[in-house]
């Protein structure tokens, strides 16, 4: 892979500002590594956790003998392991993410984004992996924690080429059917689709205790409509062409786009689920830093 390659998807001043933050799960983990993260599990490593009565057949030299003294009874202390975590990051690369040219387009500034974070999650110890969908699952990355898994990530990215409608909810639920133990899932996406039956499938996720991240990226032209005179509209999942007076549609537009991102924005309220607002045009390493920052203060509450 060539230097090019690399620095197009890690660009070294965001990769400065967030490499040095860690990114800690909320919840407890599960992993089969020794990491830096509390498991779920209790063993006899690391951290003091309570006790529970002693079983013929555990090991005594993990007997609580001042227990016994005081309350004649054989009592196992237990400690909480530390382990790593697995991050799972979900990238729509459908053709509305070709939306905006350069550094702007929604693609290139989510897999950016995905891949910043992917290079701060292997330098943790802890795992990542890649999945990308449009109107199906297209391509994935199995999870690793090495440098190696960088250079895998980005030569799939480099591969993509969106040409499909989005089916984000199919999708998400044949991904969420594969992940069996709880787990970090961040989806990168302009999220439009059916909120209602989005909404299904990410509570399907939060039962499964799965913590997850919406990353929810869009241009500024579809934030501020910023189109002037006579403009023809082109579906980049449709076939259909509008040729439209701009002033005559901007506040049905923008009304609309209000509408769409309360209700985004109250799915994530009702679900307890994260959301990252992108817009493409900004500075991609202030909103990371923002939102590892915003992690580390609720964490330390």
């Amino acid at each position: 892979m060539t230097q090019s390659v690399l620095s197009r998807y890690l660009n070294p001043e965001i990769l400065r500002r967030v490499a040095d933050r860690p990114l800690e799960p909320h919840g407890l983990v599960m992993g089969n590594l020794a990491g830096a993260h509390k498991s779920p599990l209790s063993g006899f490593a690391v951290e003091f956790a309570g006790h529970r009565d002693y079983i013929v057949g555990d090991d005594p030299r993990h007997i609580d003998w001042r227990l016994y003294y005081k309350r004649d009874r054989l009592s196992i202390k237990q400690y909480e392991m530390e382990t790593n975590f697995v991050c799972h990051l979900v990238l729509d690369i459908s053709a509305s993410m070709r939306y905006g040219a350069g550094n702007e387009q929604k693609l290139f500034c989510a897999a950016q984004a995905a891949t910043t974070l992917a290079y701060s999650i292997v330098a943790q110890n802890d795992k990542v992996s890649l999945t990308t969908f449009d109107n199906r699952i297209q391509g994935y990355v199995p999870p690793g924690n090495t440098l190696a898994q960088i250079h895998r990530i980005i030569q799939h990215l480099d591969r993509i080429s969106p040409v499909e409608k989005t089916n984000m909810v199919d999708c998400l639920t044949d991904l969420t059917g594969r992940m069996g133990r709880r787990e970090i899932v961040m989806i990168f996406s302009d999220f439009f689709t059916d909120l209602t039956a989005l909404e299904t499938v990410l509570q399907r996720m939060k039962y499964n205790r799965h913590e997850i991240v919406l990353f929810h990226i869009l241009h500024p032209h579809e934030r501020t409509f910023q189109f002037e005179g006579m403009v023809k509209f082109l579906g980049m999942e449709e076939t259909a062409e509008y040729l439209t007076q701009t002033e005559d549609i901007r506040n049905g537009y923008l009304a609309s786009l209000h509408r769409y991102e309360a209700a985004f924005e109250d799915l994530c309220r009702r679900n307890a689920i994260e959301c990252v607002s992108v817009d493409t045009s900004g500075n991609l390493g202030d909103d990371l830093v923002e939102y590892l920052n915003q992690r580390t203060r609720v964490r330390l509450r």
